[in-house]
């Protein structure tokens, strides 16, 4: 059996994922990350090269003989890191700069939307600060105002009050983020639908849900996600065959018609809605906390599927899953999403981990004096699997509950949704 080379290029808790399951996989050969994070160490080596340098990127993988480089991030993607690699004849999981557009440009993606009569919210884009607080006069909240590029998940405000949404506008402009766009407000559930592409073959992954409110309740500032479950419960079998039909597949053919082929996972953001799915946004890599549970539920070798991905062959395999359900819950600094305090120390998490069926996932913790600390935002995510989403959920805070970290905060009621769906 043939033995892959790979560099996985990351340090969060997706990545952590991905090298958890990667590690797994028999076609492995050598399994190194960069830059990594405490826990990806346990499981891949760890190498100190600047990811923001294409060549030092493509010298390394020269010199290591690497045939396989996973992108986890977005930026690197939007940076076209995956073509400079391509065409020095290295393979690549990740979309090419042009299609990792869906993600790096709201605009686009609206615009692309617009074009192809596809699914999603009614928009408006604004280059300027004062046409975007002009709109706002005679479009009233509730309305979501975003950040036209990458924000790492935290470029979107869902206002409440016509206030918020200015605030909102003025905060964009003041980042220096570029332009801004304005959606109107969609009502229904929030699914995560993820797709892998090869540029011809769609397969569709499992379902995942997340909770982008910092606090209990869905309350508090939006976050890049305190926590996630899989299966979603809202996608049925028809809104998932929906989703397909009237969303990805469009999508995938328009890029492909615009000279932009789409190679590696999509991940749609949906609201289900009472006409059906609409698309809030797109992703252009796995989501996090989404990953860590459906690398828990993923049944079929996760090497073999990129591998299939990046040489056109997914028509070839198969992608199966676990009847398990999974949840994840973050453990965050406390002052996330805004200022955090690094350097406290974390203890339990080896007690924590010999649960039968709980993985923790590092993403912003570092060694130092041969102890585990925080240093990020989002610090660990602690992934359950059980028998239903409410199984999950009780192991996972099961496992939270033995982790001694007082400066970390986290929600109690990751999986709600689904629960309560499941009791009525």
């Amino acid at each position: 059996m043939a033995c892959f080379n790979v560099l996985l290029i990351g340090s969060g808790g997706r990545e952590h994922a991905l090298s958890w399951a990667i590690a797994a996989s028999p076609l492995l050969g050598q399994l190194y990350c960069a830059p990594g994070n405490p826990g990806i160490g346990e499981v891949a080596t760890l190498v100190p090269i600047d990811i923001g340098d294409h060549a030092e990127v493509a010298a390394f993988c020269k010199s290591h003989a690497i045939e396989l480089v996973v992108v986890g991030p977005e930026a690197p993607l939007v940076g076209g890191l995956s073509d400079y690699l391509r065409t020095r004849g290295i393979k690549v999981f990740g979309p090419s700069k042009a299609a990792a557009r869906l993600e790096g440009s709201k605009g686009f993606t609206k615009d692309l939307c617009a074009r192809y009569g596809l699914p999603t919210a009614d928009y408006r884009r604004f280059s300027t600060q004062a046409d975007a607080l002009a709109y706002l006069e005679s479009h009233h909240a509730p309305i979501v105002v975003k950040a036209d590029g990458l924000a790492a998940g935290k470029g979107v405000t869902v206002a409440s009050t016509d206030a918020d949404a200015k605030t909102a506008v003025n905060d964009i402009f003041a980042s220096g983020m570029g332009e801004c766009v304005i959606e109107e407000y969609l009502e229904g559930e929030e699914a995560s639908f993820f797709v892998l592409s090869d540029g011809i073959t769609a397969v569709p992954l499992a379902t995942a849900q997340d909770h982008k409110r910092a606090g209990d309740g869905d309350t508090g500032r939006n976050t890049g996600g305190m926590g996630a479950y899989s299966p979603a419960p809202v996608m049925s079998d028809e809104m998932c065959a929906r989703a397909m039909a009237e969303i990805v597949k469009p999508t995938l053919r328009a890029m492909a018609e615009i000279g932009a082929p789409y190679s590696g996972v999509l991940y749609a953001g949906l609201m289900i809605t009472r006409e059906g799915p609409k698309l809030i946004e797109y992703n252009v890599r796995f989501g996090d906390p989404e990953c860590q549970v459906l690398m828990m539920r993923l049944k079929d070798d996760i090497l073999t599927i990129m591998l299939a991905a990046a040489d056109a062959t997914l028509d070839k395999i198969s992608v199966r899953w676990w009847d398990e359900a999974a949840l994840s819950v973050v453990m965050a600094a406390r002052g996330y999403p805004g200022p955090v305090e690094r350097g406290s120390e974390i203890r339990g998490l080896e007690e924590a981990r010999r649960l039968e069926g709980v993985e923790i996932f590092h993403a912003g913790t570092a060694l130092k004096d041969g102890k585990l600390i925080a240093d990020g935002g989002r610090v660990l995510s602690v992934t359950a699997r059980g028998r239903t989403i409410a199984a999950a959920q009780a192991l996972a805070y099961r496992a939270i509950d033995l982790i001694d970290w007082p400066e970390g905060f986290f929600r109690r009621d990751i999986g709600w949704q689904a629960i309560a769906r499941a009791a009525s």
